[in-house]
């Protein structure tokens, strides 16, 4: 699409994170599933990001003056990956953001255009593990439905090298508070073995830079 219309930005047509105000359209069934279907022909306009406190299926409730969002925070952050969004958002009230520092870390400088795309493992509907390039640096997101997973990915579409990467993983509570996470750094090549745990609605986001 983007071949045929070189001027296009975004196209509407996924629910966002606007539809939590009115109903449970938005969930991680349904990001894991257009990822992999609705994006594959070119960029999406989707409202992702916080949008107030993120929660499980079981405790959601469509309330529109003070949203929600279901899954986990981590979840949410690798939506910027996940997703090929050249005009990119953030919802919800910016002071919300500038109260967490350690997450601006990874959305400030995520980029909005990649170079290069590559899909490492994936079931429509049930998960998602896409890895981007921009410049030199790489990207890394994974999201699941409502099932609790551990995926082992490969790490050979880096290039040779050392690089440092800066993990944001679902926390030991995530199952029962969304917000819970945990950044982890560590310096992985492209031998490394990823293990990647998602909790029930969860995430998981990287960003790899190389070591200097």
């Amino acid at each position: 699409m983007t071949r045929t219309w070189p001027n296009l930005v975004n196209t509407e047509g996924v629910r966002g994170l606007e539809q939590n105000k009115w109903s449970k359209y938005s969930s991680p069934e349904h990001n894991v599933t257009t990822s992999l279907h609705q994006n594959v022909s070119g960029p999406v306009g989707l409202h992702a990001g916080r949008n107030g406190q993120q929660r499980l299926e079981k405790n959601f409730t469509a309330v529109f003056e003070r949203p929600m969002s279901m899954g986990t925070r981590c979840h949410q952050l690798a939506m910027y990956v996940i997703y090929e969004a050249p005009l990119q958002m953030l919802a919800d009230s910016p002071s919300r953001y500038l109260r967490e520092p350690e997450t601006m870390q990874f959305l400030g400088p995520v980029p909005t255009v990649w170079d290069e795309t590559k899909v490492l493992d994936g079931k429509i509907g049930d998960y998602v593990v896409i890895a981007r390039r921009h410049g030199r640096d790489w990207y890394v997101g994974a999201m699941t439905d409502w099932t609790a997973r551990e995926l082992n990915v490969d790490s050979s579409f880096l290039p040779a090298g050392s690089f440092q990467m800066s993990a944001y993983q679902d926390g030991v509570n995530a199952d029962k508070l969304g917000s819970d996470y945990k950044l982890v750094n560590s310096k992985v090549n492209n031998k490394s073995a990823l293990t990647i745990k998602l909790a029930s609605g969860g995430g998981w986001a990287a960003r790899l830079t190389p070591a200097r």
